[in-house]
């Protein structure tokens, strides 16, 4: 077996500083992040004509995983789109925890400039983990990466929003104040939440008891609690 060896080209800086609370698939929350090209590969004729196109791939290595035996990868994993109750084989998901940790999304392009000597893609709907190594960008073409006849398995449809989000008076009044910098923060945040971030296992099993999670977004801690079918969100904690 041949070996193969690769470098990033650029990171990418997102919103996302854990993995706790990024959407399971790519599209699910409009949210902005860059892709900061490396000096070594920010030459303008790379890129001529990627503004063009609407959308990108981002192939991508999944950083971050824990070690220990849970970041081992396993013929069968447990998708959260089928709850968590059913198991599939690794090549029939896209768990993280596989034999070469390299991950795909398609996200919109908004932008490209560059900030003296590197090139900087403006994205928006990525699921990407702050600080996530690319190694390679390519343009998403239509007419052959949409293919209408497709069968999706297990994940037929696009997840609809399972909880309503409701704010706090404390956490509107931070929300208000982190809107300054971040002016899409409160979207943001009703859009990850209404997905239901956490691990099937905890969602099907709180019932009526009020449980308190935390995710990290941006240079802040979010603060909320679950209480039946509501999400409130309770605090947002600038990080120091």
């Amino acid at each position: 077996m041949t070996d193969y060896k690769f470098s990033p080209i650029g990171y990418v800086h997102s919103a996302y500083k854990e993995k706790f609370g990024i959407p399971r698939q790519p599209g699910l929350v409009n949210i902005p992040a860059t892709i900061e090209i490396e000096t070594a590969f920010s030459n303008d004729e790379a890129f001529r004509e990627l503004e063009t196109f609407s959308h990108i791939w981002v192939i991508f290595v999944f950083h971050g995983i824990e070690q220990g035996s849970n970041s081992k990868w396993k013929n069968m994993v447990r998708p959260p789109r089928l709850g968590g109750n059913k198991r599939v084989g690794v090549f029939a998901s896209r768990s993280m925890f596989r034999p070469n940790p390299v991950g795909l999304s398609v996200v919109e392009l908004e932008s490209i400039e560059r900030k003296k000597n590197k090139i900087i893609i403006n994205i928006i709907g990525g699921d990407l983990l702050d600080q996530t190594p690319v190694l390679d960008i390519k343009p998403y073409i239509p007419y052959s990466d949409s293919v209408t006849s497709a069968r999706a398995g297990y994940a037929v449809e696009q997840p609809e929003p399972k909880l309503k989000v409701s704010f706090s008076e404390q956490a509107t009044s931070k929300i208000t104040v982190a809107e300054d910098q971040y002016p899409m923060i409160k979207k943001i945040i009703e859009q990850i939440l209404q997905l239901d971030p956490r691990p099937a296992y905890l969602a099907d099993k709180n019932g009526n008891k009020k449980s308190e999670y935390a995710i990290k977004l941006y240079d802040y801690d979010l603060i909320w609690q679950v209480i039946k079918e509501e999400i409130i969100v309770t605090d947002l904690k600038k990080v120091k």
